[in-house]
């Protein structure tokens, strides 16, 4: 148990930003999640708008340190590379 007043305040932080962090990687989590079943769905201009929307919380929480930021760079590739699969796999069924 701390004893130390700034001890107890870096606790008192600590709690505050885990909770934050937590709730952070939960929206980012589920935005993911709603870009991987616009580009399932075979839509490509709501998967586009589902991946800018995941692309800029990413972005905003490499910049935060919630999460690294090759996380989230790796996260923005996985889904640029299904985006483009799916851009590829309507051009060619236009053609």
């Amino acid at each position: 148990m701390a004893h130390s007043l700034s001890a107890k305040k870096r606790i008192r932080q600590n709690l505050r930003r885990r909770a934050r962090n937590r709730a952070r990687r939960g929206y980012l989590k589920t935005l993911t999640k709603h870009c991987r079943a616009e580009l399932q769905r075979g839509s490509v201009e709501a998967a586009e708008a589902a991946f800018r929307r995941a692309c800029k919380v990413l972005d905003r929480l490499a910049s935060f340190g919630t999460i690294h930021r090759n996380a989230a760079a790796r996260g923005k590739s996985r889904l640029s590379k299904r985006l483009s699969a799916l851009k590829q796999a309507a051009t060619a069924a236009e053609n």
